[in-house]
């Protein structure tokens, strides 16, 4: 963000503002004054910029085109309205303002910030220095633009023709369907033209989007300042990439954990060498109109340190994660950077699930389901999971962001990293465990078959006999939990079973088995439904 003040209308980065610049530095306090009582406030290069990013983003689900676009296809000037995520951007900077009042000027601001968020505030006189009008000017130099203010007024239009140029001068008189001008020879209509001359840049139009303030200062001199504002069009989300290694045996094994953060920015504003924050959590805001489809104090100053990573910290019923050290994130760029040292060696058990019913059948009823043959069918594939304990024992203890996990394991011919499966995990705090799916196995399946069933609507009551099959293909044993949900109608009773198992919850239970290599394990149980 650039910024620069005065009584008119000037560029900050022109022969006034860079006498503000070089006479301040060489004449110091005395020509600063007289450049206050002449009317113009001189913008010092003594900035710092924080920024603090928020993400709506669901985990995994930042599509690869918004951070990867497609080479050769340019920029899409709409991507950030898919962004999902936003930003506060806080700046400091000491200014020199006239004493009364003077206009302020940002240029370079985020071309997606949201106007009504924006504060600008005196830190040295936050009591006597007043913001009486802000404008956000965003009314920016294009040839429609251009075109659209020169209606009545005199332009020149080149026309290629063979190996020449011709040229057109007169009053433009409409753009609609091409361009129309007054000549001295007449009326000439142009539907293809190789370029315009205008005369000078009409006022009112801005080369970058600015904000402007109308302020009041009780003292004139150095103010210490500080501009809040949001913008959209910029995100974070984080991305876990896990080595695993077997253990003693095939149900356990350690895991190297590494975390990284993605941070996207389409928000049309640069932030170099800036203080890094990251929210992460469901932070609420109020909804929003949007035109197209979406995709979640003071500054201090600090020594920098060029090797310092992100430090987690609770803030509110959120968390936020400081960077150590500056960073710059430029517009239109994706930016990675790690989130906390690789924990090696963390204890893992591989787990394998085998839940019979299809996935539509896998909670209550809305009445008692006494159709013999609903929920009959049977699914034969056996869910591989990894699972192990986000603590400081295990090696992490982290409270970890939402995310996309990848799992790859080390083949030992050749030492290469292959990849075995990925999965999403949502917000999760330290000592919480961490369940991956990494797909299904393929020497182990499952079936499902109902052998018997019974319906007595006079007594208001049916009973159904399940009975599940497991098969191991593999030359070694496997722990299988076969999951059931007793899904006819809420009130049910297990009256047999053949193997223990554990109620989990109201519509769910588990039977833990081991299956021998190269066997089969059966298991049978009987339910029985009132209403």
């Amino acid at each position: 963000m650039m910024m620069d003040t005065r009584r008119e209308s000037m560029d900050g980065t022109g022969p006034r503002g860079q006498a503000c610049r070089t006479g301040a530095a060489r004449a110091g306090v005395a020509l600063a004054a007289l450049l206050a009582l002449a009317g113009v406030a001189c913008a010092q290069n003594e900035q710092s910029t924080a920024l603090t990013i928020y993400s709506r983003a669901q985990p995994g689900a930042v599509p690869a085109q918004l951070y990867r676009p497609i080479p050769g296809m340019g920029v899409n000037p709409q991507a950030y309205l898919q962004v999902p995520g936003y930003a506060v951007v806080k700046q400091e900077r000491t200014i020199q303002l006239a004493q009364g009042r003077s206009t302020i000027r940002f240029t370079d601001v985020a071309a997606h910030l949201d106007p009504t968020t924006v504060a600008f505030k005196s830190l040295t006189d936050p009591d006597g220095t007043r913001v009486l009008e802000q404008d956000y000017r965003f009314d920016l130099v294009g040839r429609d633009r251009l075109l659209q203010r020169y209606i009545d007024q005199p332009i020149t239009v080149e026309q290629t023709r063979g190996d020449g140029t011709v040229s057109y001068t007169g009053t433009l008189l409409s753009t609609f369907g091409g361009l129309i001008l007054k000549t001295d020879l007449g009326i000439v209509t142009l539907n293809t033209y190789s370029n315009i001359l205008f005369r000078e840049l009409p006022g009112g139009l801005m080369t970058r989007p600015t904000l402007v303030w109308d302020v009041v200062a009780q003292k004139g001199g150095p103010h210490r300042t500080r501009v809040t504002s949001q913008t959209e069009g910029i995100t974070w989300w984080a991305d876990y990439n896990l080595v695993f290694a077997e253990g003693k045996d095939a149900n356990h094994g350690t895991l190297d954990v590494g975390a990284w953060v993605s941070i996207l920015n389409k928000s049309g504003g640069s932030y170099p060498d800036a203080r890094l924050k990251l929210i992460a959590g469901d932070v609420q805001r109020a909804p929003r109109q949007s035109p197209g489809p979406r995709m979640a104090g003071r500054m201090v100053e600090y020594e920098e340190q060029d090797a310092a990573g992100f430090e987690e910290k609770s803030f509110f019923e959120f968390h936020l994660y400081t960077l150590g050290r500056a960073t710059t994130i430029p517009d239109n760029s994706t930016k990675q950077m790690e989130l906390f040292a690789p924990a090696s060696g963390v204890p893992t058990q591989k787990v394998l699930v085998y839940e019979g019913l299809p996935p539509g059948y896998r909670g209550f009823s809305s009445k008692p389901r006494t159709d013999r043959d609903w929920g009959t069918q049977s699914n034969t594939k056996v869910d591989v999971y990894l699972r192990f304990k986000n603590d400081t024992e295990h090696g992490l203890g982290v409270p970890l962001p939402a995310g996309r996990v990848r799992v790859s394991k080390v083949d030992e011919a050749d030492g290469s990293l292959e990849f075995i499966g990925e999965d999403v995990i949502d917000h999760t705090p330290r000592d919480e465990t961490v369940r991956i799916r990494l797909g299904s196995a393929f020497d182990v399946v499952g079936e499902r078959t109902q052998t018997d069933f019974k319906v007595d609507t006079f007594r208001r009551s049916m009973s159904e006999s399940i009975r599940i099959k497991i098969r191991n293909h593999k030359d070694q044993p496997v722990d299988v939990v076969v999951r059931e949900n007793p899904y006819r109608w809420t009130n049910w009773t297990i009256t047999e079973s053949s193997d223990k198992y554990e109620k989990k919850d109201s519509r769910t239970i588990e039977f833990p088995v081991t299956v021998d290599p190269d066997a089969e394990r059966t298991i049978t149980y009987t339910v029985r439904y009132t209403w």
